[in-house]
């Protein structure tokens, strides 16, 4: 179990955690989701030692994370991890098996799962001359491929390809469920977020902002569109507690939250033409959760 407690990290005159406290389950795939500059990057860096917090502190299993034997069982994969020091693949390889240990065999196993192509496998090659999703592959194979027991990822879709994306998505799976791994990925690709979390993390103002169960928390907004006949007066729906209201002609998009059959019960009540519960994603979870679950109509 990762807990953070209190953590703080400025640069210079900009706070960009404040006071931050947040636990992440054992053997789970937590997604770490905000705006760009929310601090998901300086986070993350703060989880695997990179950079010193000016306050509060980060434990593993209950062992603060500046000891030497719990950084072991940490891996970090930056989204932008290439170095000059590493100029092929054997190279790369032998760079971090000096930190880690790399099971080679998976390395090329799942290099080959992601069809990469084979004649970029020549150890000759120079990984500077790949695309950035190549490099991405080469990456994030290595970091599948050492199965630490905690696994960081900044931006792990980024560069990738559809079919890359799903093919990384069931590695993840895979080897969180036969390796017990936690592992936890910042995006802002919340779809695919969606597929393979299990919780979440939202990044917002220097803290998190809200946490929990994605399937748990996509349950409490209920979204319905309905039309009336006549001119509809809003103030009618002022009894319930509505998060998002949209209005185009004379049909009406609301987000509410409750109880599921009360919100039904009131709307059928006002006689609606039309009345149809429609579906919320990962991704309009967040707009919501960002924009503080406000009723916007005066902002529009």
């Amino acid at each position: 179990m990762i807990k953070i407690t209190n953590l703080s990290k400025s640069f210079g005159t900009k706070q960009v955690l404040n006071n931050l406290n947040l636990t992440i389950k054992d053997n789970s795939i937590f997604g770490l989701i905000g705006i760009n500059g929310a601090g998901k990057s300086t986070l993350l860096r703060l989880l695997s030692s990179v950079y010193d917090a000016d306050e509060g502190d980060i434990y593993y299993d209950d062992e603060s994370h500046k000891y030497l034997n719990v950084r072991q069982d940490i891996f970090f994969l930056a989204d932008n991890p290439h170095s000059e020091i590493c100029k092929t693949i054997d190279e790369v390889l032998e760079f971090y098996s000096v930190f880690y240990e790399v099971d080679k065999e998976k390395f090329y196993q799942y290099l080959n799962e992601f069809n990469f192509d084979k004649q970029a496998l020549s150890s000759k090659s120079n990984i500077n001359k790949f695309s950035k999703g190549m490099q991405r592959q080469v990456y994030l194979c290595i970091a599948l491929s050492i199965a630490p027991k905690y696994l960081l990822l900044d931006e792990a879709f980024d560069g990738l390809d559809p079919l890359a994306r799903l093919t990384f998505k069931k590695i993840v799976i895979s080897l969180m469920e036969t390796n017990n791994i936690t592992i936890i990925i910042s995006s802002h690709s919340l779809r695919e977020l969606e597929d393979i979390c299990d919780c979440y993390g939202l990044l917002h103002n220097g803290s998190i902002e809200s946490s929990g169960d994605i399937e748990t928390s996509l349950n409490q907004y209920h979204k319905y569109q309905i039309a009336f006949s006549e001119e509809f007066n809003e103030s009618k729906l002022k009894h319930l507690n509505i998060v998002s209201y949209e209005k185009v002609g004379r049909v009406i998009q609301i987000v509410c939250v409750g109880d599921e059959e009360q919100i039904e019960a009131s709307l059928k009540s006002l006689k609606p033409i039309i009345m149809d519960k429609l579906s919320i994603d990962f991704e309009e979870l967040f707009i919501l959760k960002v924009m503080k679950e406000g009723y916007l109509k005066d902002e529009k």
